[in-house]
């Protein structure tokens, strides 16, 4: 064992030295625990706020990176994290874990029963917790206080440095300090998502965010296009003053060059005093238009002047003045067809769209539903009480074949109305909330074709076809894993990671499927 840990610290220490993300390191640090304390489930949990969010995680579903965990409404949690010895906690502890649920079994629904945690602290402020989960009782009876007590204090060296690192790294590349942001008037809502698409969406924004370029965000309704621009305004050299939002679907046509500029008392009945438009509120910072094709042919000349000249006139004044200011614009219109016919200026057109983002739809970044799903369920959940939502195998199953034709803000009020339901069936006390496809209340004509034949391929003639939904479901997983091991050769490796199923659970489900090969 000391050999193990001389090991694992100097790999530790090695990678201090590496130009690696924040993210990377803490996966790193995560397997660095994993081969020196055996557990079933594993991890790493930043606390920001009030709340401790997974950075790095082993052994759950794909839904936990998403979620956020409130001190306050987890004992087991708050009990690790102000606790400065590691806590582990009896087989029949009545404070109620948070992870039920979350770790994939072969019923979903078995609790965990062997628990330990350990809180990190950076400088004596506490920065997180690191949990182990077990699901046979006594697994951690055999692991050393010492070896515990040493892998915290190294763990909290790494990420101290690190942050160091990191910190200075972000100082001398914006030779500035963060601070408060004038802007943090934004929705608690964060960007959420690991699929290939959304990890070119987050290139193109960190990309463009240095550099004060105009940018045009497009996409189709409800796929997050206002979040686009707050991650490309924090990330930007003008993070510390305002970046100002205006609707301009929203805004009456007479009152939309007064909104944009301003205007001066008495310039129209009703302008009783000074009043300051969206371009001056954001002087320093950035100015967001969101909905930009429905700005008026005549305030599109105006807005045209004020971004290549950065010059603004308040309505009923004679005089101009600068403003320094980065436009950052949104459409769900296509602004080119608009051009065409007329009703958008050519040349604002090409003024707006020097660097475009094009926002993929949800039914492009499927793998990013079960995050996202674990986001909304966290933040439902918060509002009913102590208890967990969780999603079942074939809700998700269902989520995942869904077309989402209103995208992400589908999603989220789809799993608000399901999480109201699958609540009011509750059982007196039941902490866990299990969301099945009943309470999704899809459309299954709505659902994929490959989906839909499934569907069809049941005969509701003939009562004696019908079958149990979880053994339709296993039939139709087990064909279709059937497939994918085919295409793949037999390579489990390749098939697992195909499906987004992590290694160990998806041997645990061939298993299950009676589906095991040599």
């Amino acid at each position: 064992m000391t050999t193990s840990l001389y090991q694992v610290l100097a790999e530790i220490l090695g990678d201090l030295s590496k130009h690696i993300g924040s993210d990377e390191r803490y996966r790193k640090l995560l397997k660095a625990w994993l081969e020196l304390v055996p557990s079933d489930a594993c991890a790493l949990l930043k606390l920001e706020g009030e709340q401790l969010i997974p950075r790095a995680v082993k052994g759950f579903g794909q839904d936990l990176i998403g979620r956020q965990f409130r001190v306050s409404e987890h004992p087991r949690l708050a009990k690790i994290l102000h606790n400065r010895q590691y806590v582990r906690f009896d087989l029949n502890s009545d404070l109620p874990d948070p992870y039920d649920g979350l770790i994939p079994t072969d019923d979903g629904l078995l609790h965990v029963h062997d628990c330990m945690g350990a809180s990190l602290y950076i400088d004596d402020q506490p920065w997180g917790v690191i949990t182990l989960d077990a699901l046979i009782p006594g697994t951690f009876d055999q692991v050393e206080p010492t070896l515990l007590h040493t892998l915290v204090r190294i763990t909290e060296a790494a990420i101290k440095t690190a942050d160091l690192i990191e910190n200075l790294e972000r100082r001398a590349e914006h030779q500035t300090q963060v601070v408060q942001a004038m802007s943090d008037q934004h929705s608690d809502f964060k960007m959420v998502g690991r699929s290939a698409a959304f990890q070119r969406l987050e290139r193109d924004i960190t990309t463009v965010a240095e550099s004060d370029l105009t940018v045009l965000i497009t996409g189709a309704t409800g796929v997050g296009k206002e979040l686009v621009a707050q991650s490309i305004h924090h990330q930007s050299a003008r993070h510390h003053n305002a970046m100002v939002a205006v609707n301009c679907a929203a805004l009456p046509e007479h009152l939309v060059e007064s909104e944009l500029f301003g205007h001066v008392s008495g310039a129209f009945s009703g302008a009783t005093k000074n009043r300051s438009g969206k371009f001056e509120l954001a002087d320093g910072g950035s100015l967001f238009l969101d909905e930009v094709g429905e700005l008026p042919l005549v305030v599109q000349a105006k807005l045209l002047r004020a971004i290549q000249q950065g010059e603004i006139q308040r309505v009923g004044a004679d005089n101009t003045f600068k403003v320094d200011v980065r436009i950052i614009a949104a459409t769900n219109r296509d602004l080119s067809q608009e051009v065409a016919e007329g009703r958008f200026r050519a040349d604002l057109y090409h003024r707006l769209s020097i660097y475009p983002i094009k926002v993929p739809d949800l039914a492009e970044r499927r793998d990013d539903i079960s995050p996202l799903a674990g986001y909304f369920l966290s933040q439902f959940q918060r509002k009913l009480g102590h208890i967990t939502l969780a999603m079942s195998s074939e809700a998700e199953h269902a989520l995942y074949h869904y077309h989402w034709p209103g995208n992400i803000r589908e999603l989220e009020h789809l799993l608000h109305r399901a999480s109201l339901k699958a609540y009011a069936e509750r059982a007196d006390q039941q902490r866990l909330i299990e969301i099945q496809p009943k309470h999704l209340d899809l459309d299954t004509e709505a659902l994929e074709p490959a989906v839909t034949s499934m569907f069809d391929s049941v005969s509701v003639g003939d009562s004696d076809n019908i079958l149990p939904l979880k053994e339709w479901v296993d039939i139709n997983q087990r064909q279709y894993i059937q497939q994918l091991l085919t295409h793949f050769e037999g390579n489990k490796s390749k098939t697992a990671k195909a499906l987004g199923v992590d290694r160990g659970n998806f041997h645990r489900l061939l298993k299950r499927l009676n589906l095991l090969v040599s």
